[in-house]
């Protein structure tokens, strides 16, 4: 396996904060590139053409969503983009708008899943997940954010609710995000894995690499859906600050 790593992270991932930890951010920060560009957006190509069926899932419902991601994400990061684009890394990436999610694996290194609103909860519509940590997007997919969470411990009616009310509240243009700390014996960024069958949580006592998600909530402004976007470091345990 090769190890895809950063070697610095924009934020403190031991800082805590409670749940649900959110905090304002703005649209440029909205979207990130670090110094592992090249080697995961290789990685995510990969993961597209022989994974497809695990990595990604789109409801015909969620397709013009989808649409209007792609547009406003070829218009933060690859601004008067017709037909195609050059990435940072040099390679060549054709826009198909008939295949928008898949189009977006290839663009960024963020994951994105689409959640839609039915009746009183936002539900899992559309996702392009090639970064999993210990979850299935299959097991995942049309279930709305109760069920979602539903393996989470602190995860109570409670959390659920204030959860809900956030993402009602969600406002076009105002972009929310928070963080995650995760301790893993290997740098896999693929890690998929059943609710059945959940992950040992590690401490960092003996911990080979620190995986943290730097997850953002956005409102389209059509469609009204949330894109939730998680950008996924992962660093070796040595390399990580005290908090």
């Amino acid at each position: 396996m090769t190890e895809i790593l950063q070697k610095s992270i924009p934020y403190n991932p031991l800082t805590e904060r409670p749940l649900p930890g959110i905090q304002p951010t703005a649209m440029d920060d909205w979207l990130q590139q670090d110094d592992a560009f090249a080697e995961q957006m290789a990685k995510r190509e990969r993961l597209l053409s022989e994974r497809r069926g695990e990595v990604l899932a789109l409801h015909e419902s969620a397709m013009p969503a989808a649409l209007e991601l792609l547009e406003l994400v070829l218009a933060k990061t690859y601004p008067g983009a017709a037909d195609q684009v050059t990435r940072a890394d040099g390679i060549k990436v054709r826009i198909d708008r008939t295949k928008p999610l898949e189009t977006l694996c290839l663009l960024v290194q963020e994951d994105f899943c689409i959640l839609q609103k039915q009746e009183a909860e936002h539900v899992l519509t559309g996702a392009i997940l090639c970064f999993p940590a210990s979850w299935k997007l299959s097991e995942k997919f049309m279930r709305p954010l109760i069920g979602i969470h539903d393996p989470v411990a602190s995860y109570d009616d409670d959390i659920a609710k204030r959860v809900q009310r956030l993402f009602d509240g969600i406002q076009p243009g105002r972009p929310l995000w928070r963080f995650n700390a995760l301790w893993y014996e290997d740098a896999e960024l693929f890690q998929p894995r059943s609710a059945s069958a959940p992950r040992h949580v590690r401490e960092r006592a003996g911990a080979k690499f620190l995986r943290s998600e730097r997850q953002c909530l956005l409102r389209l402004p059509q469609s009204r859906a949330v894109v939730f976007s998680i950008h996924t470091y992962v660093l070796a345990a040595r390399t990580v600050p005290e908090p």
